[in-house]
């Protein structure tokens, strides 16, 4: 029973995982229509910004999903008992507070594939 479950579980997962990368391309597209569209630096810079912050809360969500999906291959794989449907008690369990959380979104933003195009973009809209 339990088994099927984490089938299951792991379907969902897998496919939210998947839906936020193509949630986190659809905001890098946004930031480079930003560039394009608006006339206003200070406005296209902000816009960036924010744009950035977005996509590294969707990555942050994403990173969750893939350390349940990281939890529960194992147990599939070997038929092992695990408890299935647990992503929001096992996050519960370990939340960091709030710095600790904004921390988590800073990292995310830092991150290459999520950095990459918006200093670059940032600078465009300086220069253009």
């Amino acid at each position: 029973m339990t088994m099927n479950a984490l089938h299951h579980e792991w379907l969902a997962l897998q496919a939210q995982h998947e839906r936020y990368e193509g949630l986190a391309l659809a905001v890098k597209l946004a930031a480079f229509a930003a560039v394009v569209v608006v006339s206003d630096n200070g406005l296209a810079l902000a816009l960036l910004a924010l744009l950035w912050l977005q996509e590294a809360v969707l990555k942050t969500f994403q990173g969750r999903l893939g350390e349940r999906l990281l939890a529960i291959e194992p147990a599939i794989a070997t038929g092992a008992e695990a408890p299935a449907m647990q992503l929001h008690a096992a996050w519960r369990a370990t939340r960091p507070g709030g710095a600790a959380l904004m921390l988590q979104y800073l990292k995310s933003a830092l991150r290459p594939t999520v950095a990459l195009p918006y200093p670059l973009l940032m600078a465009l809209a300086l220069w253009g």
